[in-house]
């Protein structure tokens, strides 16, 4: 076991801890430490020998080895859609029963209905993605279903106005002509339009 850790705390330099140590004080992804295999400070959250530790505590830090292709994101997106469309089925049912017994004929004009469940439908995928991905469940169920979650740039859940913002982003990237989200193929940290302008990755959970 890889032990003589040093922490930065209050400018002071402290030490040496052993591995145990260092988890049972309960360290966190701003400790700054300085690892026997390195002749740099780095904080927590870059050592390998860590990561275990932090995903237990919801802490994924994106590295090339976890991030989630664009195949697996493709088939979270799948069954994400197919839930999208039984529930817009039900709404649908419901305003369609709702206008005939009320005798509606506003609801029959088809321009009109279909406004209403487009908008009806991009409330609840903005409604759904962006409290789940803020949930301790760190995205949507069918990143739940893919083991996969997404994070911000220290590989935390995120916040409420952060998940609003990247779902928000995925309109755009949908806008045109979806080419924001096949930057997933080729993108380094694979991240799609809507990732960067949010700054936040997908991950791919080891178990």
């Amino acid at each position: 076991m890889i032990n003589n850790y040093f922490i930065l705390e209050d400018n002071e330099q402290k030490g040496p801890f052993t591995h145990e140590d260092m988890m049972d004080m309960g360290i966190t992804s701003n400790t700054f430490v300085l690892s026997p295999l390195s002749e740099n400070w780095q904080y927590a959250t870059e050592l390998p020998e860590f990561y275990i530790y932090f995903e237990t505590q919801g802490v994924y830090v994106p590295i090339k080895k976890n991030l989630a292709n664009f195949w697996w994101r493709t088939l979270a997106y799948i069954i994400d859609y197919i839930l999208l469309v039984i529930v817009m089925g039900i709404i649908g049912a419901i305003l369609g029963a709702y206008s005939s017994i009320m005798q509606n004929n506003h609801f029959y004009e088809i321009n009109d209905w279909q406004f209403l469940l487009r908008f009806i439908a991009v409330i609840i995928f903005l409604f759904y993605n962006t409290l789940f991905e803020s949930l301790t469940t760190q995205g949507s169920i069918g990143k739940i279903i893919c083991k996969m979650v997404v994070v911000n740039a220290d590989g935390r859940r995120l916040r409420p106005g952060k998940a609003l913002l990247r779902n928000g982003a995925k309109l755009i990237s949908g806008l045109i002509c979806g080419f924001g989200f096949f930057c997933v193929l080729w993108d380094s940290r694979r991240q799609g339009l809507h990732d960067n302008l949010a700054k936040t990755y997908v991950i791919h959970k080891r178990n």
